[in-house]
Formats: structure tokens, C-alpha cells, sequence
């Protein structure tokens, strides 16, 4: 049998999981300003896969970079949701001039 497509599946599942309050935190208290920090770490993670010969790690690597990818994107979303009032804003953060 091969479980390598149970593996992978079962990795994306918490992979989305885990960058849903990701997104949610690193907005509240670093703001979208940190959206370069998801494409590096995106970049680096979708390149390093190319050169992973294992096919799982590979997968994985991957599968986390482009959820960096999308993450930026949901970061402007997440400060639209705060806006909204949807969500907590930092008041720490904005009373020291950031936004």
C-alpha cells in the first residue's frame, strides 16, 4: 500500500490549520508590515523543495511555502476583518504609531 497521499493529505489539513491563528497573530501584533517575512520564508521553503529528494518532505516544504503565499494575502484581509471590528485590534501597537 502506499500512504504517501495519506501522509501529504493529513499534513496539508494541519499545515491550514496552523496558519489560520498564524495569520491572525502575526497581524495583531506585528500588522500586514510583515508580509515580506511569509514571501522569504515562502520563497525559501517552495526552492528548498526542489533539491529534497524525499518525496513527502518534498510535498510538505512545498505545501508550506505557498501557504506563506497565501498568507499575504490574507493578512490584508485579516486587517479588513479588524476594521470590521470582527477582530481585536492592538492597542499597544497602535499607540506607538504603527499603521
Amino acid at each position: 500500500m502506499n500512504y504517501y497521499s495519506i501522509i501529504i493529505g493529513l499534513s496539508v489539513f494541519l499545515i491550514i490549520g496552523l496558519f489560520h491563528p498564524l495569520v491572525i497573530k502575526a497581524e495583531y501584533y506585528f500588522s500586514k508590515k510583515i508580509w515580506p517575512v511569509f514571501l522569504v520564508f515562502g520563497a525559501g521553503l517552495v526552492i528548498s523543495s526542489l533539491f529534497i529528494d524525499n518525496h513527502i518532505a518534498s510535498a510538505i516544504f512545498c505545501v508550506v511555502g505557498f501557504s506563506c503565499f497565501w498568507s499575504i494575502r490574507e493578512l490584508f484581509e485579516q486587517e479588513k476583518r479588524v476594521k470590521k471590528g470582527w477582530f481585536p485590534k492592538n492597542l499597544k501597537r497602535q499607540s506607538k504609531g504603527g499603521d
